[in-house]
């Protein structure tokens, strides 16, 4: 029996990397019919409140960055002296 080697890593049937469906239904458009999410399957609310987080943090290290950045050029203009 082939060996199908599965990309999802919350499918039910997911055994070290590969399916462990005793039949298994692929569409060429919407993938593998077969797939059932665990029920340890992390729900989508969850990651997009991660994201908008971890976006919030992106944005106050960009912001800090910038800050750091105009400090840095603010000393190289004091330091040049015109004769």
């Amino acid at each position: 029996m082939p060996k199908i080697r599965c990309h999802y890593i919350d499918c039910a049937f997911l055994d070290e990397g590969y399916c462990s469906a005793a039949m298994v239904e692929l569409d060429p458009d919407a993938g593998c019919k077969t797939y059932s999410p665990t029920a340890e399957a992390v729900d989508d609310n969850d990651w997009e409140e991660e994201e908008e987080e971890e976006l919030e943090e992106w944005e106050e290290l960009e912001d800090e960055d910038e800050d750091d950045d105009d400090d840095v050029w603010m000393d190289d203009e004091e330091e040049t002296t015109y004769q």
